[in-house]
């Protein structure tokens, strides 16, 4: 027996050919060739991507103050969505791995002629076949395998992109929504001790016999409604850090946003360069790959085996060899190519629509960007200093007793009204900024 295995050790280190899904019986008998999925292996994994950190959110408080580029990072460091788009692209990897592998060659043993009867009884008769048998894997089974894998991998790539895009887009709106809550309870703070101040000043009139009684009543209800808008505007500036905080995966908001809103800059726009047109052509790729796989898989495929039979009569020792090949009579996997074919022409239907909607996206978002940009322009450089001015002077007036409560109320009305209107064109601008940083995303 130490010599047969020996023989088979000899036979064992002969080469074979490439993957596949099925190898050989025992070549000495007629089952040669009966399918089996053996076990892969292949070569060692490839070195990690430089581009990809190591999947471990940052832990840790948020900064005490949180700026407009900070907060991006902090996202992109603690995000899950970023963390679970970027597990994809291993994935992604890992399966061009596998698509290249090797399938492992498959030692089998089989013994003939024991415990029959009478020069067959006992062991005597017998005959050990041990043999190494492999799928040669032709047709272009493994190249297509990879390619593939490949074209996933870069559609999952660019998966990445788009998720980070999108983080980052989120980021700069919430932000944004951060510092407008910011600035609106900045002016509730100043209307609210303004309208304090009056109704004092209101009081001393009435008292001074120079307004009727009906002045300081209103003023009274003037600086209530006032406190009440300022508890608001404190409720919803918490809200809109705690929102933010939440795209970091944190609960806990960061105390205060400062900076400004914007950290983008004009830049060429290439609607066709977008990263969902890229995807989409991507995913026409990768649907013409897995054409190609799947009529891989209808070709012809060759399985080889090679041992050694030990004959235990007379001690002799054999090779023994076979080949067998599936006959493609029933199944040529024309299910599955033709399935493929169609998921081709989904994919080309598809980027059509998505280049339609970006050029589309990208008209729009150059035409919101320019007129916020007009509106926030208007109102800071001549609505809200005439606001201003208008309130200065009718409060000087009303101190001097040549204006009413009435008219001051309505100047200062007026200063609120076109300061909160700047406050909602800035957010205005600020998102169309951001949403065109998305569309011109790389």
């Amino acid at each position: 027996m130490y010599r047969l295995f020996a023989a088979a050790s000899v036979a064992a280190m002969l080469p074979f050919g490439a993957s596949a899904d099925a190898q050989v019986g025992t070549p000495a008998t007629p089952r040669v060739g009966t399918p089996s999925t053996p076990p892969l292996a292949g070569p060692p994994a490839p070195s990690r991507a430089a581009n990809l950190p190591l999947l471990a959110p940052r832990e840790g408080p948020l900064a005490a103050s949180l700026t407009l580029q900070q907060a991006l990072e902090e996202a992109e460091a603690r995000s899950p969505a970023i963390l679970a788009a970027r597990a994809r692209v291993e994935a992604a990897e890992a399966r061009i791995r596998q698509a290249g592998f090797r399938s492992n060659p498959e030692l089998s043993v089989e013994v003939e002629n024991f415990a029959g009867t009478g020069d067959l009884s006992g062991f005597r008769g017998t005959e050990t076949t041990v043999a190494l048998n492999q799928r040669l894997d032709l047709g272009g089974r493994r190249r297509t395998r990879v390619a593939a894998a490949q074209a996933e991998l870069a559609a999952e790539q660019l998966r990445l992109s788009i998720a980070r895009a999108d983080l980052a887009q989120a980021v700069r709106e919430q932000f944004a929504r951060a510092v407008t809550a910011r600035e609106r309870l900045r002016i509730a703070s100043d209307s609210e001790a303004r309208a304090r101040d009056l109704a004092r000043v209101a009081g001393i009139l009435v008292q001074e016999g120079r307004e009727p009684p009906l002045r300081a009543i209103r003023a009274r209800s003037a600086a209530a409604q006032a406190l009440a808008d300022l508890e608001a505007a404190r409720a919803e500036e918490r809200a809109s850090r705690s929102t933010l905080a939440s795209l970091f995966g944190v609960t806990e908001p960061p105390a205060e946003v400062v900076g400004a809103l914007l950290d983008l800059q004009p830049r060429t726009l290439t609607p066709e360069n977008s990263l969902e047109v890229r995807l989409a052509e991507a995913e026409r790729l990768r649907a013409e790959a897995e054409v190609g796989r799947e009529r891989s898989e209808a070709r012809l495929d060759p399985a080889v085996g090679l041992g050694v039979r030990h004959v235990r009569e007379n001690g002799d020792f054999a090779l023994v060899g076979g080949v067998s090949m599936p006959l493609p009579v029933f199944n040529r996997n024309q299910g599955n190519i033709a399935a493929a074919q169609a998921g081709v022409r989904a994919a080309e239907a598809n980027l059509a629509s998505v280049t339609a909607s970006a050029r589309v996206r990208a008209q729009n978002a150059i035409t919101n960007v320019d007129a916020a940009a007009a509106r926030v322009a208007a109102l800071e450089n001549a609505a809200i200093p005439e606001a201003a001015e208008a309130v200065r002077l009718a409060e000087i007036s009303y101190r001097e007793g040549r204006a009413t409560l009435l008219e001051l109320l309505d100047a200062q009305s007026a200063y609120r009204a076109a300061q909160t209107s700047l406050i909602d064109a800035r957010l205005a601008q600020a998102l169309a900024t951001a949403e065109l940083g998305r569309v011109v995303a790389e």
